[in-house]
């Protein structure tokens, strides 16, 4: 079997006691043609400690002060080598087989292409885990309104990264999301898996889950850039009923009636989503 060199960037800040973990799952896909590196952000923890633990395997590490999480990511893509690329947060994880699935799926070395499979997300401490179906989001969801590809469990050949450009280090939140657009726009070809290839850990200090209104606001100004004004206004003006519209789709989620939420949300909000069609409006709420 072909053996592409697959080069794994892990940035990492203060996230002492989850990336032991996270480093065992990279090192543990025993993949003969592996190139990981580590961009610490200068973590005042154990992190530094337990990079070192396992020096032997890393092909490059740093520990020293960024610009944020795009920053670092593009400094780790910067000294790639890798004909096959990947991203891995210092509190995620893979799933035993994911570089072998990712190699065999991919062609390292023809047209522009990203993988994205299935993940698991878990809950630190507690029983909750849920599963994803990206298949189902990329068949019948718009990538430019909804961020269904969930990034730990995405590999992408150099070429698509050449074609698409590095990480917009202006943003904090969604920049794995804008920049999976840009790849889109660029002609990338997707290519959706059903397989489960990472494992997604929300905590306590999780950026995605403690971004709140810095967040949203980010997510709108995305929208402006590749949707339009219309949708960034949209956004916005959502996010003052963001508490009343999450209620209302929990609320018929449990009712098992979420394929009315777009009717049942005009129906709440009639001057809010005039204009807009149901997949669009069932899109953009999925973002808050």
């Amino acid at each position: 079997m072909d053996t592409p060199r697959i080069t794994v960037v892990t940035p990492s800040f203060n996230q002492g006691q989850f990336i032991e973990e996270t480093i065992l799952s990279v090192i543990g896909q025993q993949y003969p043609n592996l190139e990981y590196i580590i961009i610490d952000g200068g973590s005042t923890d154990a992190s530094v400690e337990v990079i070192k633990k396992y020096e032997q395997h890393l092909a490059y590490w740093v520990s020293e002060p960024d610009r944020g999480q795009a920053h670092a990511i593009n400094k780790g893509f910067a000294k790639a080598t890798g004909r096959i690329l990947a991203w891995l947060n210092s509190d995620d994880m893979y799933l035993p087989g994911a570089f072998a699935f990712g190699v065999s799926a991919l062609k390292a070395d023809a047209a522009p292409g990203l993988l994205f499979g299935n993940c698991l997300h878990f809950v630190e401490g507690d029983t909750q885990a849920y599963g994803s179906d990206v298949r189902a989001g990329h068949e019948t969801m718009n990538l430019t309104l909804a961020d269904y590809i969930i990034q730990p469990s995405t590999f992408w050949t150099r070429s698509a990264w050449e074609a698409t450009g590095p990480l917009d280090e202006s943003l904090n939140f969604g920049f794995d999301w804008e920049w999976f657009i840009r790849a889109r726009k660029a002609g990338v070809a997707f290519v959706p898996a059903d397989k489960y290839l990472s494992l997604y850990r929300i905590h306590g200090a999780h950026k995605t889950g403690t971004g709140g209104e810095r967040r949203l606001q980010e997510l709108a100004t995305i929208y402006g850039r590749h949707a339009g004004a219309k949708y960034e206004r949209l956004f916005a003006r959502c996010m003052a009923s963001r508490s009343k519209i999450v209620a209302g789709r929990t609320l018929l989620g449990r009712l098992r009636l979420s394929r009315f939420e777009a009717a049942a949300l005009k129906l709440r909000f009639p001057g809010l989503f005039r204009g807009f069609e149901p997949e669009e409006i069932s899109d953009m709420m999925t973002m808050l």
